[in-house]
């Protein structure tokens, strides 16, 4: 058996650790994307946390740490049954993140290539897209995670890796909501319950 991860350090540590970017698309994160349309509140929220994903995702490609993109397919006859009547009754009738056009492309940093790519059909990264074999084939123990929305799926996919006994690690600056406060809200349960909430400078400092 491993000896568990006791600190920060160990966690982000190469080796036990992989980046994990949630929904870093268009539809979520640009103007005249899905969100905009549905919320009608400025995009300009999701930049600076598109920068630093950036940097973190660079750092991590030095230090020999794995990056995952988990991004959404919200196409209706894939979704599970109460998403799909929930955004049948929203008024924004465009598919969210729809495959091929350009809601569902990425917003900001992309994939390299052979890094793994996870699509997911609902909120948690990890439901029906074979994403925790994945993590386990490579040995992974502990998660950083970034990305899009903190209060939706990220933390749906954050609370899910916790439960299947991963760490979970949250760099701050890397995760935004459209509303502000909700994002607050949901760094203090997760830093609270599931994981640690750090700053990004703390995690690059880490890999040296």
């Amino acid at each position: 058996m491993n000896a568990p991860l006791m600190n920060v350090a160990e966690r982000v540590a190469p080796g036990n650790a992989a980046v994990v970017v949630i929904d870093l698309q268009n539809d979520f994160c640009a103007p005249g994307g899905w969100t905009e349309a549905l919320i009608k509140k400025d995009m300009g929220v999701f930049v600076p946390a598109s920068k630093a994903i950036e940097r973190m995702v660079t750092a991590a490609r030095k230090a020999g740490v794995p990056v995952v993109w988990v991004k959404a397919d919200y196409t209706p006859e894939k979704l599970p049954e109460p998403m799909r009547v929930r955004f049948a009754g929203m008024p924004v009738k465009q598919i969210c993140c729809e495959p091929g056009k350009w809601g569902g492309d990425w917003f900001g940093p992309k994939p390299a290539e052979g890094e793994l790519v996870i699509t997911k059909h609902c909120y948690s990264g990890f439901m029906g897209t074979g994403l925790d074999a994945q993590l386990r084939t490579r040995g992974i123990r502990s998660l950083i995670f970034a990305g899009v929305q903190t209060h939706a799926c990220v933390e749906s996919t954050l609370r899910d890796a916790h439960s299947l006994g991963y760490y979970c690690v949250v760099p701050e600056e890397c995760v935004a909501a459209h509303t502000p406060e909700l994002s607050r809200q949901s760094l203090g349960y997760i830093g609270f319950l599931f994981g640690d909430v750090v700053k990004l400078d703390d995690v690059v400092a880490h890999w040296g």
